[in-house]
Formats: structure tokens, C-alpha cells, sequence
């Protein structure tokens, strides 16, 4: 599938902020079943940008605005292919696997999580984490609002409701209690007919012997298809957040996000 995204982010400040730096992970890379045509990264302030990758392998822009802003748009457009390689992922990886069964704020278990985890549990690893990511979408409902980026995954499976960041959170801990490496993963879903969403979506991935990485989306309830187009990666969601940042000053500050990913016209590869 070939998919084309709009995304926007925009920042409005009470009064003027200065050193404004966004770190941003709105960039994907190529990998196996994943082209990138086309990418673009702007901003409506003036600014320098400076790319790097980070240790997880993201292609990673630091924004350092010039001068002090009182509003900031961040534009990405582009354009990808994407094949279905029913969910597994054929990427160079930099870390070692045993990175991803670390914890962290965000991916701590409690018995909840465990009792999840040893429900799920099957023969071998595959149909172990099938049966998780059924398990979570039996022991959650989507419900937009109800959690925020701070909302650690214990705390959202004992609600039984949020968003797919809770959703993959709550994949990744339970799978790295079992002994599976497990990884968070930002990125977009081209959602035919639909209207521009709020958010990017997340999902997680985890690594199967002889398979390697595969990507369960428990939010859905189904391994990532042609229509996913993986941006970011890490431990949990502070690692793959496509716009982090700081600044001085400013006030209360006002955030909109406006995310576009569909596929182009046409370009349905049969």
C-alpha cells in the first residue's frame, strides 16, 4: 500500500517562550516491506534542525527555535509503500535483546499484569502472544481522554480502559514478564474514509525465535498489516513520542494535534 500522511502539530503560548527545542521522531526509516518515497519536516519559525539516530535506530531532529515564539507548527508530509509482511519486521537492529525485557516507569507489572500474562501463556511464543493480545482487548476498551501520555500501564489495565499507547504498554509489560522481548513502537495507520485523527497511532512489537521482531497491535487485535507505517521504537513511549520538547518561559501552553495517513488514490498494489 502506498500510504501519504499530514501530520501537524501545533503549539500556542500564553506569553512569549524562549529556547524552545523540540526533539522529533517523525521520521521512518527503510526496512524490509517498508520504502520511503518522500519526507518532510518544517517548521513556520524560524529555526536550525539537526538529525541524528538515536540508540534505538530512530531517525531523530532536534529543533532549536530562534528567538522567542509565541505560537509553533510543526508540518510532516510524506509518502511510503508499505508491504504486508504479516507483522514481521525485517529491520537492522542496534540493541541487543535483552534491552527490550527492562522495565520502566511507564511498563512496570503489578499482579494484575502478571495475571494477565500467565493467562495468555501458550506452548510456544507465538500463540502466547496471540493469545495476549486477545486477552488485552478482552480486559479493555478503547475510550479517547480517559488516560494521558504519563498514564503507566498498571494503572490503565486496572481502569480497563484507554488508548492505543495503554493498549501496547500493557502488551509490552506482560510480554517481558513471560521472558519475551517486547518494544513500543509509534508510528501511522491509514484509516480509509476517515477524518483527520487527534494522535499517530502505537502498537508494540515483540521478538519470536526463528521469526525475529512481529507486530501485534492490541488495539485492533491484529498483526500490523500494509497499511502500518513504523516511525519510532523503544522501551515505552517517551522513547518514540513523535514531539517531545522544552523551553523557558511561555505560560500555559496549548497543544493540537492533527494527524492525516491514508492511502493514495490508485496506488493499491494487487
Amino acid at each position: 500500500m502506498r500510504i501519504i500522511v499530514d501530520h501537524r502539530t501545533t503549539y500556542r503560548y500564553e506569553r512569549p517562550a524562549s529556547a524552545v527545542v523540540q526533539a522529533l521522531r517523525l521520521s521512518p526509516r527503510d526496512h524490509d516491506g517498508q520504502h520511503i518515497h518522500a519526507w518532510r519536516v518544517d517548521a513556520d519559525v524560524d529555526g536550525t534542525m539537526q538529525e541524528s539516530v538515536d540508540p534505538f535506530g530512530n531517525r531523530l531532529i532536534m529543533f532549536y527555535a530562534e528567538g522567542a515564539v509565541t505560537s509553533l507548527t510543526l508540518t510532516v508530509t510524506g509518502e511510503a509503500e508499505v508491504t504486508d509482511t504479516a507483522g514481521v519486521i525485517g529491520a537492522r537492529e542496534p540493541l541487543p535483546l535483552p534491552i527490550f525485557l527492562r522495565s520502566t516507569e511507564l511498563t512496570t507489572p503489578d499482579p494484575g499484569i502478571a495475571a494477565l500474562a500467565r493467562s495468555a501463556t501458550r506452548d510456544e511464543p507465538l500463540a502466547t502472544l496471540h493469545a495476549l493480545m486477545a486477552a488485552i482487548g478482552e480486559a479493555m476498551t478503547f475510550e479517547v481522554a480517559a488516560t494521558d501520555s504519563a498514564t503507566q500501564a498498571a494503572a490503565a489495565l486496572a481502569a480497563g480502559n484507554g488508548v492505543c499507547q495503554d493498549f501496547a504498554h500493557i502488551f509490552c509489560t506482560a510480554a517481558r514478564l513471560l521472558d519475551i522481548p517486547a518494544r513500543y513502537v509509534s508510528g501511522h495507520l491509514a484509516r480509509p474514509g476517515t477524518e483527520a485523527q487527534d494522535a499517530s497511532h502505537a502498537w508494540a512489537e515483540a521478538h519470536v525465535p526463528d521469526l525475529g521482531w512481529v507486530a501485534f497491535d492490541p488495539a485492533n487485535g491484529i498483526c500490523a498489516t500494509d497499511a502500518y507505517l513504523r516511525v519510532a521504537v523503544g522501551l515505552d513511549y517517551l522513547d518514540a513520542a513523535p514531539v517531545r520538547g522544552a523551553r523557558r518561559g511561555g505560560g500555559m501552553e496549548q497543544m493540537a494535534v492533527e494527524v492525516r495517513a491514508e492511502e493514495a488514490q490508485g496506488q493499491r498494489q494487487g
